[in-house]
């Protein structure tokens, strides 16, 4: 044979050691069909190809990173389609990154230095009080805290070690955001065909069945995409629409520009579409603390005057109320003529007069309408939590609000000291700015939803919460006359 020919698939079969390998496992598959049907023959199918994706993890770890922040994004929107729990494939993802990393790392020397920072240690206080929390004598349901606790305590502490050990490196922050934005843009086309073309059967069948309480208004529909709910998914666009836009104003390259502007359009249109009152807040705030990052009086002042007009426009006028999604969006501006926001009032005041002698909280996983599935019909799960600080406070009592509080405030006063002050670098600086804005209007929105902790939200702010921290050390890798970006990991 020709040495430089490469073999065809009928070569392929000359080779007899192969032909009895594929004999084997027709015979295997067609007997596994036989006795349980296509699912046995689809496990039988897929144990060859766990073991090689492993293989794969052992050799490179941060594929672990990758698709698990990839999946975080269609967990939910595939379980509407695919009748099985998705949600522990991101517990599996991570902890075989873990195990994938330790193999790895076997015979090498791997280095702490970048986990042990006071982001990592904040991460394992938060957790240790969650752990804390199983023990709170008003909690019920062991179950209902296992579910609960990993949107709330576990996956920051498991996914910003393995960001800062192995995801670290100012390309892999590059690849985080394309992933980002990539994604973001199908979202919106998806909540795009939603509104314009009709949801598909598979959707029809979860708004006839639970969504459309919440998700069909007067008529009008509140896209979801391919998220938990609207309100996920209008948060989550905002937040990819704050870093969108810093990233357009400050990059160089015309692609790159135009990419970033059509993310942009996108991210905004999706958190539009949503009809979600609370994600407005995201650019709000994230905009706002773009202008104190820049440290310029004229920006601030433009910035400020751009703002009020905003607010103005929203909150004096009725232009654009023909719009479903305008008239939805302009409501969260007058909140005194809302009648939902008066009942999560008096929400709160029956919370605050149960919580006043339980410090510690009715206990993880037993607050809000989630709780049912376990807790049946309590006096918690009775009442509607809607915001993601209410749900702390309700589960974790005042105690661990106020943890919780601290933890976000240190790192979003220390995430401002990094980006106006300790990096260099202009491109990271604005990169770190992006993200730092994005996880600031999420924390905000979340007094309204409770975004924050939720896929695909609660990745997305653990991740950037890493780089933020990272940034000192990324900067370091960047040469500042050359701007040539090593890529070698962190020491």
């Amino acid at each position: 044979m020709n040495l430089f020919q490469i073999p065809t698939g009928a070569e392929i079969l000359r080779n007899p050691f192969l032909v009895g390998i594929m004999l084997i496992a027709a015979i295997v598959l067609g007997y596994a069909m036989a006795l349980g049907g296509m699912m046995t023959a689809a496990i039988v199918i897929a144990i060859p190809v766990l073991f090689y994706s492993f293989y794969r993890l052992i050799l490179k770890p941060e594929i672990g990173i990758t698709f698990a922040f990839i999946i975080n994004f269609f967990i939910i929107g595939i379980s509407r389609y695919i009748p099985v729990k998705l949600g522990y494939l991101m517990d599996i993802t991570l902890i075989s990154t873990y195990i994938a990393m330790f193999f790895h790392f076997y015979d090498k020397k791997l280095d702490l230095k970048p986990v042990q920072n006071d982001l990592t240690y904040l991460a394992v206080v938060w957790f240790g009080y969650i752990v804390l929390e199983m023990f709170n004598p008003e909690a019920v349901n062991k179950t209902a805290w296992f579910a609960s606790m990993r949107g709330i305590g576990l996956y920051m502490l498991l996914v910003i070690p393995l960001v800062q050990l192995l995801y670290n490196t100012p390309k892999h922050l590059d690849r985080f955001l394309k992933i980002w934005a990539i994604i973001s843009i199908i979202a919106s086309a998806k909540a795009w065909i939603q509104l314009n073309i009709g949801v598909d059967p598979w959707e029809q069948k979860w708004l006839d069945e639970v969504g459309a309480v919440t998700h069909i208004l007067w008529g009008n529909l509140r896209a979801f995409s391919f998220f938990s709910d609207a309100g996920q998914f209008g948060a989550a666009q905002g937040q990819i629409g704050v870093v969108a836009m810093i990233m357009f104003f400050y990059e160089k390259r015309l692609k790159n520009r135009l990419f970033w502007a059509v993310v942009f359009i996108a991210g905004y249109y999706g958190m539009s579409s949503s009809g979600t009152r609370g994600a407005i807040f995201v650019p709000f705030a994230g905009g706002a603390l773009y202008i104190i990052i820049r440290k310029n009086v004229k920006v601030i002042i433009i910035g400020a005057i751009f703002l009020m007009f905003i607010y103005s426009f929203f909150r004096y006028t009725t232009i654009g109320d023909s719009s479903y999604q305008v008239y939805r969006m302009r409501s969260a501006f007058t909140p005194d003529d809302d009648a939902s926001f008066q009942v999560r009032l008096k929400n709160q005041a029956i919370f605050e007069a149960y919580l006043k002698t339980r410090p510690f909280g009715g206990g993880i996983g037993h607050a809000g309408s989630r709780a049912i599935t376990y807790t049946g019909e309590t006096f918690l799960s009775s009442v509607a939590t809607d915001s993601w600080f209410v749900l702390i406070w309700a589960e974790a009592g005042i105690i661990g609000l106020y943890l919780h509080l601290l933890i976000l405030g240190y790192f979003t006063g220390k995430g401002l000291y990094i980006s106006m002050f300790q990096i260099k670098n202009k491109d990271l600086e604005v990169k770190i700015a992006a993200l730092l804005c994005g996880v600031f209007g999420i924390l905000v929105a979340s007094y309204g939803n409770a975004v924050l902790g939720q896929f695909p939200t609660g990745l997305v702010v653990y991740i950037s919460m890493a780089y933020v921290f990272m940034a000192p050390s990324m900067d370091k890798l960047i040469p500042v006359k050359t701007n040539e970006v090593i890529t070698e990991p962190l020491s």
